[in-house]
């Protein structure tokens, strides 16, 4: 761990980005009876924290990397974040997607101009024959998780909660592959280790908390959800799983239900559109309440990828 956090505050320093606000939210804050702050990474340029580890993983590519380009897999945030920063770098970037991604999502990727290939079958089709691809083209595949120089990027956000607001008693994040929740819960253990890390998962995807469970990667059923940011299998041997058995404190599972009633809080108490996996974090912290009641507690919004009718569907579900 003290490796990735060298990493970290190196991705830090570097100032991949300017710092997303940490907005305290008083609505939520007197509803849920804590001090509720809301770390607004649905504000980054492609709509979702991914950009951080797709940057900083761009930033490291040698002269000879980057003259071949860069191929990745994505559900969607992932490969509009690599889009963005291969443009933003003069690189070529091809992105594997299951074709059953979110149009919006697939829009916002070919709208960066990166080459996009859509695949047949669940997002772990996708990152296998994008794997194949790079390997046979000598590209630099760039995972979505799977790479600590991106898990680095993405714990960049730790250290900018803690600048901004340093007595945190915890933060809640969804998990999908760990890159998020573990390279943010390392620099969290390391620069504030009194501060708890939630994470929580939607109960259609709970991969990475069954392999928890498990103590080792195994295979789990998913089903459709509307954080269809957090879908996809663990790749065995992956580095965050590790990561995630030793910096998550906190477990929980939410239901559809809950992750769109997420969604409507956030609409309602801060007028923020933002998709499911953001929705699934506020849904933790809900569930959870009674348990934070006078703490202080960040929620990550991971993304506002979301078509708006998907968001009016879930805004509807969560009325009733």
């Amino acid at each position: 761990m003290k490796d990735l956090f060298a990493k970290i505050m190196e991705a830090h320093w570097a100032k991949l980005r300017g710092p997303t606000p940490l907005s305290r939210s008083a609505s939520l804050s007197a509803a849920l009876a804590c001090d509720v702050f809301l770390k607004c990474e649905h504000l980054q340029p492609t709509g979702s924290f991914k950009i951080r580890g797709a940057t900083n993983k761009v930033r490291l590519l040698n002269p000879e990397a980057r003259r071949r380009g860069v191929i990745t897999a994505s559900t969607g945030n992932h490969g509009k974040a690599v889009a963005y920063a291969a443009q933003a770098a003069g690189i070529s970037a091809t992105v594997y997607v299951a074709v059953s991604t979110a149009q919006t999502k697939i829009d916002g990727i070919r709208a960066l101009g990166a080459e996009l290939v859509l695949v047949e079958g669940p997002p772990i089709d996708a990152e296998l024959k994008a794997r194949a691809a790079a390997a046979e083209q000598g590209k630099t595949y760039i995972s979505p998780y799977n790479d600590l120089e991106v898990v680095a990027g993405q714990g960049t956000l730790g250290v900018e909660l803690l600048e901004q607001e340093p007595e945190l008693d915890a933060v809640f994040i969804a998990v999908g592959g760990g890159g998020l929740i573990g390279g943010t819960g390392t620099a969290l253990k390391n620069l504030r280790p009194s501060t708890e890390v939630v994470g929580v998962w939607a109960d259609h995807s709970p991969c990475m908390l069954r392999a928890l469970e498990a103590g080792a990667i195994i295979d789990v059923p998913e089903y459709p959800t509307l954080a269809d940011g957090n879908l996809g299998a663990i790749e065995p041997g992956s580095v965050t799983f590790p990561i995630c058995r030793e910096v998550i404190d906190g477990k929980i599972e939410v239901t559809e239900a809950e992750i769109a009633s997420g969604m409507r809080r956030v609409a309602q108490s801060d007028q923020w559109i933002v998709e499911g996996s953001a929705g699934v974090a506020i849904a933790g912290l809900v569930q959870r309440m009674d348990a934070y009641r006078g703490k202080k507690v960040a929620v990550v919004l991971c993304g506002r990828n979301v078509s708006l009718e998907t968001f009016l569907g879930a805004v509807g579900a969560g009325a009733k």
